[in-house]
């Protein structure tokens, strides 16, 4: 990572309230941490069809307020 990207990141971030700084503090130590490594490798074997299967049942998850239909899905070309 180049040295004006860091500076950059730096005043950026002196700039956030304290509440904005906490929850990058967070992002850090989750994305830094062993954990996030081993929660990474559980998916990393996925074929195609887990992700399609995982995808669908994100979008027609139950703890959705908003409702979609087949049609909302479909990919347009």
């Amino acid at each position: 990572m180049k040295i004006n990207t860091r500076e950059t990141l730096h005043q950026q971030i002196d700039n956030l309230p304290d509440d904005v700084v906490e929850k990058i503090a967070q992002f850090t130590s989750l994305i830094t941490s062993n954990s996030y490594d081993k929660n990474i490798s559980e998916y990393s074997d996925w074929q195609k069809k887990e992700w399609q299967e995982f995808c669908l049942s994100q979008f027609f998850s139950d703890d959705d307020d908003i409702e979609y239909s087949l049609e909302d899905a479909q990919e347009i070309y």
